[in-house]
């Protein structure tokens, strides 16, 4: 009888201490590791798993494994395809909540995220993050060709290296040469295949983090690079510098060849009736 009364007394107390986390936002577990603070015990479990490597949930289809559940539910729609979360304006369907929401703001024009300096807004928390660096980076180092300035002085130096055109940093499979360690890094992966970022909403992997910025950007609808003379926008900077050749009437280099000085092949191409093979061989 002591024993049940305890179990009840136990479970008692399990339910107060959750009921005043989640009334009053108080957070009583704290973890022993980083000192994150919890409102419930077992979110605190979960969390743990960060620290110990666990990943006790792992797909069926690809064995990929997650600290909790709800990360592997959200993972197995990209072998299912299925994508519950659907937009009421325009139809487009997620396969994340989260996705939606971030979605929705383009139809809102809701920026929840404001620069406190400049009153600057932003839909994507990651965007406010990259403007804030405008006001709040000192940059001491200055570079003597071009003026451009550096917080610190190695990334002066790297810089600096644009101009000298020294690249230290060579391949070893091809010889090609770069600038920069990082640069080499990222080269290397073309002969390796290593393509370590992954999409989590469609599982298409890449081998750049640039690329699955713009590659994430076809589920979130975000098009960044606005036109300034028409105001059509896009996901990439190169399709915008594309887009802008139509109002400045610039061609490409590929269409602007011109027969080099004492050529004897035209860069046109032959008139119809013609025969090239017999030009070159007169």
């Amino acid at each position: 009888m002591a024993s049940i009364l305890g179990r009840r007394s136990h479970r008692n107390l399990t339910f107060w201490i959750v009921m005043t986390s989640v009334t009053f936002g108080e957070k009583p577990f704290q973890c022993g590791e980083c000192g994150k603070p919890f409102g419930t015990n077992s979110s605190l479990r979960r969390h743990l798993r960060i620290h110990a490597g666990e990943k006790p949930f792992a797909c069926g289809e690809c064995g990929k494994a997650f600290i909790q559940s709800s990360h592997l539910v959200h993972h197995h729609r990209i072998h299912t395809g299925e994508r519950p979360y659907r937009c009421g304006e325009c139809g487009k369907a997620f396969s994340q909540n989260s996705a939606l929401l971030l979605h929705q703001r383009i139809h809102t024009g809701e920026k929840p995220y404001a620069c406190n300096e400049c009153g600057k807004a932003f839909r994507v928390s990651s965007q406010l993050i990259q403007h804030q660096r405008i006001h709040t980076e000192e940059r001491y180092h200055e570079c003597g060709e071009c003026g451009k300035a550096f917080k610190h002085s190695s990334g002066l130096i790297r810089h600096q290296k644009i101009h000298t055109g020294e690249k230290p940093y060579l391949c070893g499979e091809c010889g090609k040469g770069f600038g920069q360690s990082s640069e080499l890094i990222r080269h290397q992966r073309i002969h390796t295949g290593d393509k370590p970022y992954e999409c989590r909403e469609c599982g298409k992997t890449f081998g750049q983090n640039s690329e699955i910025v713009r590659h994430v950007r076809i589920h979130t609808g975000e098009k960044p690079y606005a036109c300034g003379e028409c105001g059509k926008a896009f996901r990439g900077h190169s399709e915008l510098l594309r887009h802008e050749r139509i109002h400045t009437g610039e061609k490409p280099e590929t269409q602007n060849l011109k027969q080099a000085p004492g050529s004897k092949l035209s860069a046109q191409s032959p008139t119809r009736g013609s025969n090239p093979q017999a030009e070159i061989m007169t």
